[in-house]
């Protein structure tokens, strides 16, 4: 598995079934590594959170069947490591596009 930046998962969504029993579509903003773990950054389209820009992040695999599965982040330690390399590629992207923008 390698990572997938933002423009490559353009129009993939998911929905989650929270603890709560609630609903929320979420569109898949980049699934990356961090060491040896996978993680996915989903950003809520509906519900509570959709208005706030609230990013949610989980542990991100696929079982064998190569069908997702996502867990939750179960450390603060684990949550500060996925949650710095997400902001880390956003500002990749942000390069990127001012980079591209000036050609």
């Amino acid at each position: 598995m390698s990572a997938k930046n933002i423009e490559e998962l353009d129009d993939q969504s998911v929905t989650l079934d929270l603890d709560d029993g609630t609903t929320v579509n979420c569109d898949v903003l980049a699934i990356y590594p961090v060491d040896e773990q996978f993680y996915i950054a989903l950003l809520p389209t509906d519900g509570p959170d959709a208005e706030t820009g609230e990013v949610y992040l989980y542990r991100y695999s696929e079982n064998d069947n190569n069908k997702p599965e996502l867990s939750n982040i179960e450390s603060d330690e684990e949550f500060e490591a996925a949650s710095d390399a997400f902001d880390e590629l956003l500002d990749a992207e942000e390069y990127d596009e001012l980079v591209d923008g000036e050609e």
